[in-house]
């Protein structure tokens, strides 16, 4: 029998590591602190819960979520089979019902006879062979031992969280169900005209925030900029971001508008809905004041509102490999939002590619890893490599080597074909799919 591994933490990364260990033969003792110990983010103590947003990104061929989805397939990851599951309509993105994706994830874990889950929260590094994947929200006592561990005071920013509404108290007067550039109709689209937006702009600028200290200001992560933030950069900021108006025509009208939120479904049933792109740290009461100023969410009840937290993260460069694995004799690997990838898509990789390490250094393999040409590979070189001035990196082709064509749009599908062709070509020669 294969030994036993200790996977701290069942977010994404955490519940892929342990399906990939648990398929290839190996025990799995799973620590979850939630829901004893809550976090600033959470609100259940399910496994794989989604926090930020209910969406995994573009499945489309010419984005680089979209090509990173093409790779994990072809490695074998089982989270994704499983949110397509559990898919709700969300154009070319793969947006799930949260409950029903992490209900799914538990059964799958606990389908295996060797799944052992430990409602426990991990105060001290545990012992080999084990994955580290407490995630951004690691509590403290764990995330001071790993500051130890690394030789370094961890690094971290700040990130935020987008409200949700009951569809049924949404001004349908005011809405349209519509895609960008009449592609599909799973947004609901909330149109603004000028003086509206103004208004908006001027009270979302001038309402009243959850205190933050000065250093904590300067660590708000660009990739998930809380919505009064961007409104300060300029009065259009908004319209060129998430507001953008571009492609979305009323069908009543026939015409455009000035700004356009967009709601996107949270839910199978279809009853609760994101303000997408509008992270907040407004207080409760603000939120309520001012996004209750969009027309169409005058009477909006809210489901959730927006916060902000603390995502903590590892200045991994030097202290992990490109495989995740800790330096040191001890089996331990990191995986998900600790290691410096940022996304839910990227966190499952990496979960993905500690575990497969893992195991394959117990059972006397050599470590592969995916090719430079990869989004996969060169997330994973970029976090064993990044130096100084070390940020979180989602899956972007910029990671890539360079290619040559006509235009952006070609480019971006060479960046495809090339990572496709590679990482099937990896996996056939590595065996590495279990």
């Amino acid at each position: 029998m294969k030994e036993t591994v200790v996977v701290a933490g069942g977010g994404l990364a955490g519940c892929e590591a342990a399906l990939q260990l648990l398929s290839r033969g190996f025990g799995v003792k799973m620590y979850e602190m939630r829901p004893a110990v809550q976090t600033g983010a959470h609100s259940t103590g399910s496994l794989a819960e989604l926090v930020c947003s209910n969406s995994l990104k573009s499945e489309a061929e010419e984005t680089a979520s979209g090509t990173l989805k093409a790779e994990l397939d072809a490695l074998g990851c089982r989270l994704l089979a499983t949110a397509r599951e559990c898919r709700v309509p969300s154009g070319s993105a793969l947006a799930v019902d949260r409950e029903k994706f992490s209900a799914a994830v538990e059964r799958e874990l606990h389908s295996y006879p060797r799944f052992e889950l430990v409602r426990d929260e991990v105060k001290e590094i545990p012992h080999g062979p084990a994955v580290i994947a407490t995630g951004p929200l690691t509590s403290d006592a764990l995330a001071a031992r790993l500051a130890e561990l690394a030789g370094a005071e961890n690094l971290h920013f700040y990130d935020a969280i987008a409200p949700i509404v009951e569809f049924s108290s949404v001004d349908m007067t005011r809405a349209y169900f519509g895609g960008r550039y009449g592609r599909g109709d799973d947004y609901l689209n909330l149109p603004m005209e000028r003086d509206e937006y103004r208004a908006f702009r001027e009270a979302l600028v001038s309402a009243e925030t959850v205190v933050l200290k000065d250093f904590e200001k300067k660590e708000l992560f660009e990739g998930c900029m809380p919505i009064e933030e961007i409104a300060r950069r300029g009065e259009d900021a908004m319209r060129f971001g998430p507001l953008r108006p571009v492609g979305l025509c009323d069908p009543r009208t026939g015409k455009g508008a000035y700004a356009v939120v967009q709601l996107r479904r949270e839910n199978i049933a279809g009853d609760c809905w994101n303000l997408v792109g509008f992270q907040t740290n407004l207080t409760f009461g603000e939120q309520k004041r001012v996004f209750g100023m969009i027309p169409a969410l005058r009477d909006a009840e809210f489901v959730r509102y927006g916060v902000m937290h603390r995502n903590t993260y590892l200045n991994s460069a030097g202290r992990l490999n490109a495989n995740f694995r800790f330096a040191g004799e001890d089996v331990l690997y990191a995986a998900g939002q600790l290691t410096g990838v940022e996304g839910y898509v990227e966190s499952v990789m990496s979960g993905l590619i500690a575990a497969v390490s893992l195991a394959r250094e117990l059972s006397g393999e050599e470590p592969v890893l995916p090719p430079a040409s990869t989004v996969t590979g060169a997330l994973c070189r970029y976090v064993a490599a990044a130096g100084t001035g070390f940020q979180p990196m989602n899956a972007n082709f910029g990671l890539l080597p360079p290619v040559t064509g006509a235009g952006k749009k070609e480019r971006k599908k060479c960046y495809h074909d090339i990572a496709v062709r590679d990482i099937m070509k990896f996996v056939s020669e590595t065996a590495f799919r279990h």
